[in-house]
């Protein structure tokens, strides 16, 4: 049987640091994940599987999926100093959220992934 445990607010040892509960619900990261060049997950929270749509393109399906998609994606990589990430804005399915690696110039490019995912779970 599984049980409960009801708090309004978590604390530490010495009571001086304390964060109400609707903080940790709604103020931590609902998934995050560092890939490899082909999507291939390195180490992730929440995240079941990636796919490499092709060049510079990559989608992650969630482990548990967003409430809506009005969520924030904070994209980027791991590789070249001069490779940025983003998210497809308008793209995003409660169910995965689709990245996109480029250089500098604009240019698609296959590089590791690093994107943080922040909102209300279903």
């Amino acid at each position: 049987m599984a049980s409960i445990l009801r708090v309004n607010t978590l604390t530490d040892a010495s009571s001086n640091n304390s964060t109400a509960m609707s903080t940790i619900n709604q103020g931590t990261a609902k998934g995050w994940l560092l890939a490899s060049n082909a999507a291939s997950l390195t180490d992730s929270f929440n995240i079941s599987g990636g796919t490499d749509n092709g060049t510079g393109h990559y989608t992650y399906a969630f482990s548990a999926n967003m409430g809506n998609t009005n969520y924030s994606v904070a994209a980027g990589t791991a590789g070249g100093s001069t490779f940025f990430g983003f998210n497809l804005s308008g793209s995003s399915a409660t169910g995965n959220h689709t990245n996109k690696i480029a250089t500098d110039g604009g240019s698609l490019t296959d590089d590791i992934n690093i994107s943080h995912v922040a909102g209300d779970l279903a």
